[in-house]
């Protein structure tokens, strides 16, 4: 049997952590445009990151794994970050992007079997059909309440199809060839190439003007520490321990907890579809956590 804090409380948390960079990109865009937004919030994560690889003394991979690494940090953070921060930047709503890339464990699982080799039963593929629909229900009401598919932007389908890939493909990549790579060291190699991914397009897409107040401090403040810091590193320890498809299927409880924080954070109420919503989404992560092959023990 796993530990507590593997089996529970460390997917709970981290489930939580992810489902606030929605609510993050809502405060913070107002103030600026999304690639500068990413880039800033990039640098000033690399700065806790280094603190922590001093103290922990992180170990540093050769020039072969840091490759792996910047392959993995363009996906993760570059290709997934920019195209859910860009999408809702351009006018879609972000309970829709989140609906587009909550389709992420079933790309996942496919890009698994085909790359990883990893076997995937009927009983995890009915939970991953079931997670999928059941974030549908509990964006319903939000589809419903106005939000005509005509009224959004080809562009932002882009961006937000951007993003469904990037998380995808780069969680699997990162199973096969990051794992293992110490986390402190492998995250700010992640991060760099985001910045660097960022850096080109804030310079050659947007102003890189910033409206500083006190809602970006306190934005940007959550999505470096809560977010780019705490949630990636346990995203990465999760796929590290876990299978892919697994670890992916943790995604599709992010929308119906971004459904709850926006009730109590924008008196965005649920219905009983949206409920109903939600516990046929956690009934699905059942599935495949406890359909799957053990988590190794290293």
């Amino acid at each position: 049997m796993p530990p507590i804090y593997y089996s529970f409380f460390v997917p709970t948390l981290f489930v939580w952590l992810w489902s606030t960079g929605f609510i993050g990109a809502k405060y913070g865009l107002p103030y600026a445009e999304p690639f500068t937004l990413l880039l800033m919030r990039m640098l000033l994560t690399l700065l806790p990151l280094a603190v922590l690889a001093l103290v922990m003394k992180s170990r540093w991979p050769g020039w072969r794994g840091a490759g792996h690494l910047v392959v993995t940090g363009l996906l993760v953070q570059g290709a997934y970050l920019g195209g859910v921060f860009y999408a809702i930047d351009q006018g879609m709503p972000s309970g829709v992007v989140s609906l587009i890339v909550g389709l992420q464990p079933l790309v996942t699982a496919l890009a698994a079997v085909l790359i990883l080799g990893e076997a995937v039963a009927g009983r995890q593929w009915l939970g991953l059909v079931m997670g999928l629909a059941g974030v549908a229900l509990v964006l319903l009401e939000k589809l419903g309440d106005g939000v005509d598919g005509a009224s959004v932007p080809p562009t932002t389908l882009v961006w937000a199809g951007l993003a469904l890939i990037g998380i995808s493909l780069g969680t699997v990549y990162q199973k096969r060839f990051g794992t293992g790579v110490d986390l402190i060291s492998g995250t700010m190699i992640q991060y760099l190439a985001a910045a660097a991914f960022f850096a080109l397009g804030a310079f050659t897409l947007e102003t890189r003007e910033i409206q500083w107040s006190l809602q970006f401090g306190l934005a940007m403040g959550w999505l470096v520490f809560g977010l780019s810091v705490s949630a990636i590193l346990i995203l990465m320890w999760l796929i590290r321990r876990g299978a892919a498809s697994q670890v992916a299927s943790l995604f599709y409880l992010v929308p119906p907890v971004t459904a709850l924080e926006a009730f109590f954070l924008f008196d965005e109420r649920l219905g009983p579809v949206a409920i109903a919503g939600g516990l046929v989404a956690v009934a699905g992560v059942a599935l495949v956590v406890t359909g799957g092959p053990r988590p190794s023990k290293c």
